[in-house]
């Protein structure tokens, strides 16, 4: 099932946040008319804007799909009822491994296609770590400067704050199991 991204909470944590518009958008570079575009659901965030929202916000990156309404009992996650999360202009799939996300961690598996990257302009940062193993194809990981090319079967672990992108340099898609956590709060 693919998941649409809800404007609607966007307002509501940046109100609960006291942030206006204004502020927000200062904080993610962004004008406060796509601020506003985006609370009223006309308009999808980028994969960047997405994670810089998230970071801003300090949010985990499942919080814009869950649906509120799950049932807390779930456990288990059918192949065919996964929630699949895309972004304008992209070739990355995320698929949630997670029944529904009221922890501190997302449990992902990404396909991304031949050539695609995940993030096309920049790396992007936020707190957490992550670790994910490559189940297909290839994957590249750009850490700062630092490129790890993965076959299947090769993991990686790294901290979220270093500045990294996904990229598909191989001919098949690439397919990837991801495990990220929430920076921990501090008091």
């Amino acid at each position: 099932m693919s998941e649409a991204f809800q404007g609607q909470k966007l307002r509501t944590i940046r109100k609960q946040r006291g942030l206006t518009m204004q502020q927000l958008a200062d904080a993610a570079g962004v004008s406060t008319g796509q601020i506003s575009q985006i609370e009223r659901g006309q308009v999808i965030p980028t994969l960047v804007l997405f994670w810089k929202l998230c970071k801003v916000l300090d949010v985990p990156l499942h919080y814009f799909f869950e649906d509120d309404s799950a049932e807390d009992e779930q456990i288990v996650v059918r192949r065919n009822q996964r929630k699949q999360i895309h972004f304008p202009n992209s070739n990355v799939v995320y698929h949630s491994l997670l029944p529904h996300n009221r922890g501190e961690i997302d449990f992902l598996l990404i396909e991304i296609q031949p050539g695609e990257m995940h993030e096309k302009e920049q790396q992007v940062s936020h707190g957490g770590e992550e670790c994910g193993i490559v189940q297909k194809g290839q994957l590249t990981v750009l850490l700062g400067e630092r490129k790890h090319v993965l076959e299947a079967g090769d993991s990686i672990y790294f901290q979220s704050s270093i500045p990294h992108r996904f990229i598909n340099e191989g001919t098949e898609t690439s397919v990837s199991i991801w495990a990220m956590t929430q920076p921990k709060k501090s008091g």
